[in-house]
């Protein structure tokens, strides 16, 4: 005759719980990359040991399993999409995002030039860091690199500073947002100040806007369900031309970083040299918070490295 099963003792659940707080911390650190622009929450995925685990649960999110959800099987739905670590993930980053949009807020009113400088410091090495790590590389991926630079200057020299601030635009933004979020190198807050919506979402996120904060969450749900196995497609297909592009944009749209912008009849920032600009420059400001950025993602880069060679040591 069979024994009872016996029930998860005490320390077991307990080691359980705390397993998942651990997740939920490298989702709070995965948060607080997003807020940065040049920071790549799949980076900080990647360096954590989650980066497999998370694209591998967010794939499983697919029609079979959905269909047991449906089916009123919540129990088995939520154990075939690795519920519990979603969750903690997401808990994390939430948590981080709210505790640290109101930071940028006030930096953004209070110290543009140095806060923009930060952000270029952090997109241009994280774009040279891209680079470096593809092998192999041939003239059509260097061809895609140009067509990326030329595609992401010419939207930010054309595009205006204030893009529309209507729902169904919001919708999109949260969709393009979150499937970067998710690449390693490619910072979501970075395509959101691309689309102009940096500030615009960090003062939402900053004083609990809910409208517009539920309507980027849904289309940041669905655009990271429907373009992650495209994504996962194309990176399968044609990974350094794809990651070439990614870069050569980032490069091209550094101009929407540059520190110091005027801004023309049109609507459209039009970046300038430092003794061009109207206010007080604070160049020896910007120059000290550019390193800080870049030397940010020297440091993050390095342990990104180390972590790589102790999980493989052959």
């Amino acid at each position: 005759m069979r024994a009872a099963a016996r029930p998860p003792s005490f320390f077991n659940i307990m080691r359980k719980f705390t397993s998942y707080i651990w997740v939920a911390i490298k989702g709070a650190l995965m948060g607080a990359a997003n807020v940065v622009p040049g920071v790549s929450g799949g980076t900080i995925a990647l360096l954590t040991g989650i980066y497999q685990e998370l694209i591998e649960s967010i794939k499983s999110i697919n029609g079979k399993n959905l269909g047991l959800l449906f089916r009123g099987k919540i129990a088995d739905f939520w154990k075939a999409i690795n519920g519990n670590f979603l969750l903690a993930v997401a808990v994390g980053i939430v948590v981080s995002i709210f505790s640290l949009a109101k930071a940028m807020t006030w930096l953004l009113e209070h110290y543009p030039i140095q806060t923009w400088a930060f952000f270029f410091g952090l997109v241009l090495v994280s774009t040279v860091y891209m680079i470096r790590g593809l092998k192999d590389l041939k003239l059509r991926s260097w061809l895609s690199l140009i067509v990326g630079i030329a595609c992401g200057a010419t939207l930010c020299l054309v595009s205006p500073s204030h893009t529309s601030d209507s729902l169904p635009f919001i919708f999109i933004c949260g969709a393009i947002a979150m499937c970067t979020m998710i690449l390693p190198g490619i910072s979501g807050s970075f395509v959101l100040v691309l689309l102009g919506k940096y500030a615009f979402m960090m003062d939402a996120v900053s004083n609990l806007k809910w409208v517009i904060l539920i309507v980027f969450t849904i289309g940041a749900i669905i655009g990271i369900l429907a373009f992650s196995h495209a994504f996962s497609w194309l990176l399968k297909k044609a990974y350094n031309g794809t990651m070439m592009f990614l870069a050569g944009l980032m490069l091209g749209s550094l101009v929407k970083v540059w520190p110091w912008k005027v801004a023309l009849e049109s609507g459209v920032d039009r970046p300038v040299l430092s003794a061009q600009f109207a206010g007080e420059p604070h160049v020896a400001g910007a120059i000290i918070w550019a390193l800080i950025g870049a030397a940010l993602i020297v440091a993050i880069e390095l342990a990104a490295a180390s972590f790589k060679k102790k999980s493989n040591p052959s």
